[in-house]
């Protein structure tokens, strides 16, 4: 399979502007996302002004920003006034706060005030359940399963991704989002499911170009790159006596 074939929306995840204004130009990103940990590692300190740079480069493709307090109150004033950003905006909101607690309530207020939301870090069908069910008849949403936390903890996420979207199956504007993925071939398997979204971080986009490659030519070019490595390193073996 080559990118150009693929069904599934590819969403640039990063907080880099610079990457993000290159990555405009490639038509097989379809929308981009962000979190606080990606924007920490970036070294951005003024969250709204990073939010309205961003803005102003992506004024038509979804973009998720998220929440960043741990209390649902504050979480709800955050939501809204992010919303208040721009049409393209939806609103990451986690599944839950740091002290576990359902945001559930505040998902269903939310989606009742029309508020796009994207809810993240979910992992198992019970919380896909429960956030399409406080979704449900809302506007446009995604449910963002983590695909690649759930491989890192050795479980295949391929049957609790196909039970995602049995669930949300009966509201059509929810999607759902295959988050975290670790290699190129998570793009080829969400794509084969069906699902609707992959993010993808503009690190591992860098491998894109791969997907359909010739395995033939791709050993070559492997042997080649440690012969040509070998050679800048200098690396010599002497001859025993």
């Amino acid at each position: 399979m080559f990118a150009e074939e693929l069904t599934i929306q590819i969403f640039a995840d990063g907080a880099d502007v610079g990457g993000i204004a290159d990555l405009l130009a490639n038509p097989l990103i379809k929308g981009f996302t962000t979190n606080p940990t990606l924007m920490h590692q970036s070294g951005i300190t003024d969250y709204e002004g990073f939010a309205r740079q961003v803005l102003e480069l992506v004024p038509d493709r979804p973009i998720s920003f998220e929440v960043f307090s741990d209390d649902f109150d504050e979480m709800g004033a955050q939501a809204e006034k992010i919303a208040s950003w721009g049409e393209n905006v939806y609103v990451k909101i986690p599944v839950t706060n740091t002290s576990g607690a359902s945001s559930a309530a505040l998902l269903r207020r939310l989606a009742g005030d029309g508020v796009q939301v994207n809810c993240t870090a979910l992992m198992t069908t019970q919380q896909v359940e429960q956030v399409a069910e406080c979704l449900a008849g809302g506007p446009a949403a995604y449910v963002s399963v983590f695909a690649g936390r759930i491989a890192d903890a050795g479980v295949d996420p391929l049957p609790i991704m196909i039970d995602a979207l049995k669930i949300i199956a009966s509201d059509p504007q929810i999607e759902l989002i295959w988050a975290s993925p670790r290699e190129i071939f998570n793009i080829v398997q969400a794509d084969s499911i069906g699902c609707h979204v992959i993010t993808v971080t503009h690190e591992l986009l860098k491998k894109l170009p791969n997907l359909g490659r010739d395995l033939d030519t791709y050993s070559l070019d492997t042997v080649q790159m440690f012969h040509r490595d070998a050679q800048a390193a200098g690396f010599r073996l002497e001859p025993d006596e």
